[in-house]
């Protein structure tokens, strides 16, 4: 028996090394769906109302975390999203004011492409920019289990003659220009973005930075031929940082313009 569980642990041993070796060099997308799920999702992802049971779930708590800040469910939400930290932050706006509070950061479990804007159908790029999201834009019976289109290309990218389609923030963890959360996460996101829009906010915007735009970062980023774009965007991410409300974005001179 002794000698049986000897063998037994040097045989699991080596299939694990062996799936560590051949995972190495995987694309994120599809090593993402050999990794244990961390939360599993709430709704199965062939329910036609899966938005639904999935809000009807999550609210108590999230309505109570809400509340442990001095925010409400259904308040606005403002997302922004950040590339290079491959994160996503959800931002609520507080009670009786008109700032925001950051409620939660969520990471981003798959995404493509590099740093740089989103050019082309097929370019494999995730965009940056500043894009809103009107309740025609949620997708609650998509194939990626929840999502919502980001909205490119917007006025800027088409007077840059970029494009391209079906830009998403959505689940299931496999991307191709796409934001891609795990099904649990994207269900958290879309349940309080959906209650936001319910709750009469017009539209959520949604603003995708290559990176946090601080000062020694765009430093490093000096001399990189995205720069200048970049020194447009950081018009509008240090608007936010002083503020806390989110700058309303128009375009003049093929340039974003903050108000």
């Amino acid at each position: 028996m002794k000698l049986l569980a000897v063998l037994t642990t040097i045989a699991l041993t080596t299939i694990l090394a062996t799936l560590v070796l051949n995972t190495r060099n995987m694309p994120d997308g599809l090593l993402s769906h050999l990794l244990p799920e961390p939360d599993q999702a709430v709704a199965a992802g062939d329910d036609p109302n899966r938005a639904s049971v999935a809000a009807a779930h999550l609210k108590p708590e999230l309505t109570r975390d809400l509340e442990t800040m001095g925010l409400a469910f259904g308040n606005p939400v403002f997302i922004r999203i950040f590339k290079e930290e491959r994160v996503l932050e959800l931002w609520v706006r507080q009670v009786d004011r008109s700032t925001y509070q950051l409620f939660r950061t969520y990471p981003v479990a798959a995404m493509s492409g590099e740093l740089g804007p989103k050019l082309a159908e097929g370019d494999r790029q995730a965009p940056e920019g500043f894009y809103f999201v009107r309740p025609g834009q949620m997708h609650p019976t998509s194939k990626y289990h929840l999502a919502f289109n980001l909205g490119f290309p917007n006025r800027y990218d088409k007077e840059h003659q970029r494009h391209g389609s079906a830009l998403m923030v959505h689940g299931n963890r496999v991307s191709i220009g796409c934001f891609a959360m795990t099904d649990a996460k994207i269900e958290e996101i879309y349940t309080l973005c959906d209650a936001a829009l319910g709750n009469g906010q017009a539209f959520f915007r949604v603003h995708c930075f290559p990176f946090r735009m601080n000062a020694e970062r765009m430093q490093e980023a000096s001399g990189h031929p995205w720069f200048p774009f970049w020194q447009n965007l950081m018009e509008g991410y240090a608007l936010f940082e002083q503020t806390r409300i989110p700058p309303n974005t128009t375009v003049r001179d093929k340039r974003y313009r903050f108000d």
